[in-house]
């Protein structure tokens, strides 16, 4: 059994020295799925993709377009205009992955009862005395 990721791979995501995890974890960052979900919607200024990431600090949305740029998932584009403007929009390849992360958002808003209701009920069990 193979226990570690070759520098040219093959890439098994599961194995602890797989650099690909690093990738898993950029994707499963709760500010990193929002911003790739806002920018699948459309292309954003900075302030608007703020606003539309409810909460998110500036230094948080900051780092994490920047790490997204990086990783090749956002562009960055600043047009002559004074002040400059420079507009946010996903790459194919973070199209690909916001198509995903919309997904798992409508996902996750349409089945909310139903996790709320588990949670209550396993909450309820475990308030329950031991006999």
């Amino acid at each position: 059994m193979e226990t570690s990721c070759d520098q040219d791979g093959p890439w098994d995501v599961y194995l602890k020295s797989c650099p690909c995890r690093d990738v898993l974890d950029l994707l499963a960052n709760k500010w990193t799925a929002l911003v790739l979900g806002a920018l699948a919607r459309r292309p954003h200024r900075f302030g608007e993709l703020r606003r539309a990431v409810d909460g998110i600090s500036q230094k948080m949305l900051t780092q994490n377009l920047r790490t997204l740029e990086r990783d090749g998932f956002v562009t960055r584009t600043v047009y002559p205009t004074t002040p400059p403007t420079v507009e946010y929009a996903l790459t194919e390849m973070g199209a690909e992955v916001g198509s995903h992360l919309i997904a798992l958002s409508s996902w996750s808003q349409a089945n909310f009862d139903r996790i709320r209701d588990a949670r209550s009920t396993y909450d309820d069990r475990t308030l329950e005395p031991v006999t």
